[in-house]
C-alpha cells in the first residue's frame, strides 16, 4: 500500500531498471511497478579496498550502473528516462567481498567459506532522477543499502559439489541463490529475504514514498539516513508542476498521499514499444544480411563511406543504417567512424564462436515472412509454409523446412546457433552424472551433445538425425578431445530403430509435431528405454496459470505458423510422459531459452 500514490505519479514517467537480473525484474514487477529493462554496460572494476565498508562498494557500483544507462539512453534514445534504478548485491564474510564465481573451483572456495557460518548480504541501490535540457543531462541520485544476515548449515563436501554441478551458483553473488536450490543450504535468515534474492523491496518502497511524498521538514531532520542525501534535495519530484510551491505545494503533496490516484491515462510507453518494435528487429536483420558486423570485425573502425563500399550499398542509406545500429547499442560511433560493440563482436560476426548470425538470417529470410501471415494462421488454424514457399499446404513438414539445399543449410546453421546458446542451461538443469550413454534424437549438429560431454566426463552421446543433416554436421564440429565421445548416426526417429542408450534426449522436437506423431515417438522411446533409463525433454514451457512467460507464449505462435504441433505447460508434459510409462517426472524452469523435463522409466 505504501506505493499506491507513488505508482500514480510513476505511470507517466519512463522508469528503467539498469539490470538484466531476472530476479530483480520479477520482484519489481510483482510490486506493480511498470518499467523497462536496459542492462548496464558499466564494467565492475572498482577497487574494493578503496571503500570504507562493503556496502559503500555496493552502493557505488549500483550508482555507476544506473548513471551509465541514464547517459547512454540520453545520447542514443529518442526519449530520456525519468527514473533509472541501479542495484548491486554482494556477499561478505570475514570482511571479504564475494561476488559471482568465475568457475566451479571458485564457487567451491566461496561456499566453503560460507559453510556453517553467518554472513552478510548487502544490496546497494541507486535511484537516479533524470531531466534534460537540450544536449545536457541533469541527474539527482538517491542511494541506500540493505543488510541481511544469513546462516549456512554445516554442509558436506558431497552436498557442496552436488550444488555446484547443478550450475546454479555460477551467476549468483556468493555462489548461491536462496530462492532456488540454494535455499537448502540456508539454516536461518535475519532480515529482508528479498534482499538476499537480489532486491530489497521493502526499503525501496519506503524510499520511493519519501521521494514522492516527503515528510514535513521537521520530521526529515529527525531521520537518520546513513549518509544518504537529505530527502528535501528531491522535493521537486513530489510535485510534477515544479518545485518552490511553498505551503501550497506541501498541501498538494499531502493531498496526493491521502487521496486516490489521479485517473488521467498513463503514457503508453510499452504499447508504443510493441507497435514500433518490429523496426528495431528489421534494422538488426538488415545489418546482418549486408554483413555490416563482419565488415567491422577485429576492431575495425570505418566511415560510412568505407562501409558502403564494402557492402555495395549507397552512402546515405548505409549511414542511416549505421546510425540506427548505434542507437540500438550494436555499434559504437566515434569521430573516426563506426565500430562493433562488444555485443556485436560476440554474437553478430558470422564466424564467431558464439555467433547468432545464422539464427538472425533465418529469422530475416524465413520467420519474418511467416509472421506476415499470422492473421491467416489464426483464422485457419494451420501452418503457413504454403504461402511463403509456394508449396502445397499438405506438403510434409520435412519438405517445408528443407525446400532446397541452401534452405537446409540455413536452417541447420540457425538451429546450431540457437542450441549453443541454451545448451548449458539444459545440460545442467539436472544432475545427469548417473548416465554413461545418451542419444540426442534430432540432435542436429551436436551442439547440445558437446555441452553434455563437457559437463559429464563419463558420458558418451550419439546424435541421431536425418541423413541430410548428419551430412552437414562435420562442418560445425569444434576441435577437442571431447569430440571423441560424440558419434553421429543417420536415421528417421519415426521409421528407423533407435540407438541404444541409458538417456534419450528430445530437445526442441516435441512441439513441432501433432499429437498422433508425439505419441508415436514417445511410445518408441519408452519401448527402447530400459528400467532406470531416462528421457530428457527440452522445450519452452508455457505457464497456463499466470501467463507470465511471454517468450514461451509468443513462441507458441511461431509453432502455429510453422508446424502442426503445439506448446505445452510443465504439467501437460508431466501427464504426457507418465501416460507413456515414465515416472518421477521433474520440471525445471531454467530461465533460459529452453526449460527442462526429466523422467525415468
Amino acid at each position: 500500500m505504501v506505493l499506491c500514490p507513488v505508482l500514480g505519479k510513476l505511470l507517466r514517467k519512463r522508469v528503467v531498471l539498469a539490470s538484466a537480473s531476472p530476479r530483480r525484474r520479477e520482484i519489481l514487477s510483482q510490486a506493480g511497478l511498470r518499467f523497462e529493462v536496459v542492462p548496464s554496460r558499466f564494467k565492475e572494476t572498482l577497487e574494493k579496498d578503496s571503500f570504507p565498508t562493503p556496502y559503500a562498494y555496493a552502493i557505488e557500483t549500483a550508482k555507476q550502473k544506473a548513471l551509465e544507462v541514464a547517459h547512454r539512453m540520453h545520447v542514443k534514445d529518442l526519449r530520456t528516462p525519468d527514473v533509472v534504478i541501479g542495484a548491486d548485491t554482494i556477499v561478505t564474510v570475514g570482511g571479504l567481498i564475494l561476488e559471482k564465481p568465475v568457475d566451479k573451483q571458485d564457487a567451491y572456495r566461496m561456499l566453503s567459506r560460507l559453510n556453517g557460518k553467518e554472513h552478510s548480504v548487502f544490496t546497494g541501490v541507486a535511484i537516479v532522477h533524470c531531466s534534460s535540457a537540450g544536449d545536457w543531462l541533469e541527474t539527482k541520485v538517491l542511494e541506500f543499502h540493505e543488510e541481511t544476515k544469513v546462516k549456512f548449515s554445516e554442509l558436506s563436501e558431497e552436498l557442496i559439489w552436488e550444488y555446484i554441478h547443478s550450475g546454479e551458483p555460477m551467476d549468483k553473488a556468493g555462489g548461491y541463490g536462496i530462492q532456488a536450490l540454494g535455499g537448502m543450504l540456508v539454516e536461518r535468515v535475519s532480515g529482508d529475504f528479498l534482499n538476499v534474492a537480489g532486491f530489497p523491496l521493502n526499503h525501496f518502497c519506503k524510499k520511493l514514498a519519501e521521494l514522492y511524498c516527503p515528510l514535513p521538514h521537521e520530521a526529515v531532520r529527525r531521520v537518520e539516513h546513513d549518509s544518504i542525501p537529505s530527502v528535501d534535495t528531491f522535493e521537486d519530484l513530489s510535485n510534477e508542476e515544479g518545485s518552490g510551491q511553498g505551503k501550497a505545494g506541501g498541501d498538494r503533496t499531502e493531498a496526493a498521499c491521502n487521496s486516490t490516484v489521479e485517473t488521467s491515462p498513463p503514457f503508453p510507453t510499452e504499447l508504443l514499444d510493441l507497435i514500433k518494435g518490429f523496426r528495431r528487429s528489421k534494422v538488426l536483420f538488415t545489418a546482418c544480411k549486408l554483413k555490416v558486423f563482419d565488415t567491422l570485425k577485429n576492431g575495425a573502425v570505418l566511415t560510412a563511406e568505407d562501409v558502403a563500399g564494402k557492402i555495395n550499398a549507397s552512402v546515405c542509406g548505409t549511414e542511416q543504417l549505421l546510425d540506427a545500429c548505434a542507437a540500438l547499442g550494436l555499434l559504437e560511433r566515434t569521430e573516426r567512424g563506426y565500430g562493433n560493440t562488444e555485443l556485436a563482436s560476440l554474437y553478430l560476426v558470422s564466424e564467431g564462436e558464439h555467433s547468432l548470425h545464422g539464427f538472425v538470417t533465418h529469422y530475416n529470410d524465413h520467420i519474418w515472412d511467416l509472421f506476415t501471415h499470422l492473421e491467416s494462421a489464426v483464422q485457419e488454424g494451420t501452418n503457413q509454409f504454403h504461402r511463403v514457399s509456394r508449396r502445397r499446404a499438405d506438403d510434409s513438414f520435412k519438405d517445408s523446412f528443407y525446400p532446397s539445399k541452401e534452405a537446409q543449410l540455413q536452417f541447420t546453421r540457425a538451429m546450431h546457433d540457437l542450441t549453443k546458446l541454451g545448451a548449458h542451461a539444459v545440460a545442467t538443469a539436472f544432475d545427469l552424472s548417473g548416465f554413461t550413454s545418451a542419444c540426442d534424437l534430432g540432435g542436429c549438429t551436436g551442439a547440445l551433445a558437446h555441452r553434455l560431454v563437457q559437463e559429464y566426463p563419463h558420458l558418451k552421446v550419439t546424435v541421431f538425425d536425418l541423413p541430410e543433416i548428419i551430412e552437414l554436421a562435420p562442418s560445425f564440429q569444434p576441435v577437442g578431445q571431447q569430440a571423441a565421445r560424440i558419434s553421429f548416426m543417420p536415421g528417421d526417429f519415426f521409421k528407423d530403430r533407435l540407438p541404444e542408450a541409458e538417456l534419450y534426449i528430445l530437445s526442441g522436437i516435441i512441439h513441432d509435431w501433432p499429437d498422433d506423431k508425439v505419441h508415436q515417438l514417445l511410445s518408441k522411446v519408452s519401448e527402447c528405454c530400459k528400467p532406470g533409463g531416462g528421457l530428457l525433454v527440452a522445450e519452452a514451457l508455457l505457464d497456463e496459470e499466470q501467463r507470465t512467460l511471454r517468450g514461451a507464449w509468443v513462441q507458441s505462435l511461431n509453432v502455429l505458423l510453422q508446424t502442426p504441433g503445439c506448446g505445452r505447460s510443465g504439467e501437460e508434459y508431466r501427464r504426457l510422459l507418465m501416460a507413456h510409462g515414465f515416472q518421477d517426472v521433474r520440471v525445471v524452469h531454467t530461465g533460459g531459452l529452453l526449460d527442462a523435463v526429466l523422467a525415468t522409466r
